[in-house]
């Protein structure tokens, strides 16, 4: 008899040894640090391959990416116009696809720019130093990393705080 109270203490809850407690501590322990790991945002994902944030806009709902080859799909809540300098008009469709590997993203779709009347794909982004260097079709164009320090938000781009002042004024 003192054999059974035995296993019954074992699997008594109340019991802090007891292998259900163990397991369920441990079950709830793995748990709580899956649930807290956050996965890698795209703007991470842009920095491990030695990229600026500021190549995407604010506004990324998901993407994906396959590892090995590099292939890429990315999601925005919604289509994203702004300009850039004062010269450049760019245009995000609501999902941008590529390649990316260290320093270089290639394949892309969904990046358009306006030059003069025409709008024309971005196809490919190098980096080089602390240049990169942007391909519309043959031509290219380079520009210093620091201006993509920071991410554009739809409509006003990267100077966002003047729209906002001419606003309130």
């Amino acid at each position: 008899m003192g054999e059974k109270i035995e296993k019954k203490k074992l699997l008594d809850p109340a019991n802090p040894t007891s292998p259900i407690i163990i397991f369920t501590l441990s079950l709830t322990s793995s748990l709580c640090t899956a649930a807290t790991t956050a996965a890698p945002t795209a703007y991470d994902l842009l920095k491990t391959y030695n990229f600026p944030i500021g190549l995407l806009p604010e506004g990324i709902k998901n993407y994906t990416l396959n590892p090995t080859t590099g292939k890429f799909n990315i999601h925005l809540n919604r289509t994203c116009s702004f300009s850039l300098e004062d010269s450049y008009q760019i245009r995000y469709e609501s999902s941008i696809s590529g390649y990316i590997e260290e320093n270089r993203l290639t394949g892309l779709g969904g990046i358009r720019v306006k030059v003069l009347f025409f709008w024309l794909d971005i196809g490919e982004v190098d980096r080089s130093g602390d240049d990169l260097e942007f391909f519309v079709g043959v031509v290219s164009a380079n520009f210093p990393v620091g201006n993509f320090d920071v991410c554009p938000q739809c409509g006003c781009g990267m100077d966002c705080d003047f729209v906002r002042k001419i606003k309130n004024e």
